[in-house]
């Protein structure tokens, strides 16, 4: 706790965005980890946001109902009963369970889902993907108001469609980061299945503890960064150009991995700022 507390009197009063998925999500054992660190953060005075995903529920739903699950350029394929199964799941079961479980952990959370007082608002990315969208602005008023009455906002990735009368199924990372940017955070914390940028994907010793934003087009140009990792590291970049301090990808695999980050001497995940 000694420890601790110059890290609880900097960020009290800050507001913090978690981006939750991943095996952290699937693990009873780990959930409960990240809702109590989520709580205790939120009794310290920090200000919490909650954005989640939940595509292993989405494709096991769609299994459950004889729906392929199909992915291009690794999004999902979202055509319109898929649309239907993201929204029920993701704004439904997803959302509501996240909500009671912090909520039986002694929290105080609320639901919020992107169509919530246009909270995302989207334009299709293009059609090849079907119902996916692009943020093209977000209203962050139901989230800050959530957090003034005393709520943990616990926000899913659907978005109301600008050009259209559809909802749209968004990537979480990118919604977590656009939230984050539009709610001035202190910090963006991106919740994998692994222990963060790796030098060597096969070595998880090869950890690199921060990146600048200026080293970034590097590392993808020496493969450092490659696949999936590309757009989640874009995410990271644009969340710092939007005014975001500091983001932290941390291993969700590791109970307490956000409590660890945040309010230790130890960092344990991969920290992006855009300078010393």
């Amino acid at each position: 706790m000694i420890e601790a507390l110059p890290y609880i009197q900097k960020f009290t009063g800050k507001t913090i965005v978690v981006k939750y998925g991943g095996n952290a999500m699937v693990s009873d054992t780990l959930r409960r980890a990240v809702m109590s660190d989520i709580i205790l953060l939120n009794l310290v005075g920090i200000r919490v946001v909650v954005v989640h995903g939940g595509g292993p529920e989405i494709s096991a739903m769609l299994k459950m109902i004889g729906h392929e699950s199909r992915f291009v350029d690794g999004l999902r394929y979202t055509d319109v009963t898929t649309m239907d199964i993201v929204q029920a799941v993701l704004c439904g079961k997803v959302n509501k369970d996240l909500v009671a479980q912090l909520n039986r952990l002694g929290g105080r959370a609320i639901g919020l889902c992107g169509m919530d007082g246009q909270l995302f608002q989207a334009e299709c990315l293009d059609e090849k993907y079907g119902l996916v969208g692009q943020i093209t602005g977000v209203n962050p008023a139901p989230v800050q108001n959530a957090m003034l009455n005393g709520y943990i906002p616990i926000v899913s990735t659907v978005a109301q469609g600008m050009d259209a009368d559809t909802a749209y199924n968004i990537n979480a990372d990118t919604a977590a980061a656009k939230l984050a940017e539009a709610l001035h955070a202190e910090k963006l914390i991106l919740l994998t299945d692994v222990r963060g940028l790796l030098r060597d994907p096969k070595d998880e010793d090869s950890l690199i503890h921060v990146v600048h934003t200026r080293e970034v087009k590097g590392f993808v140009d020496e493969g450092v960064i490659s696949g999936g990792m590309i757009p989640k590291i874009q995410c990271c970049v644009d969340a710092i150009a939007g005014g975001v301090e500091r983001v932290h990808i941390l291993d969700g695999r590791i109970p307490h991995s956000i409590l660890i980050e945040l309010l230790s001497d130890r960092g344990i995940g991969t920290m992006m700022k855009k300078e010393d």
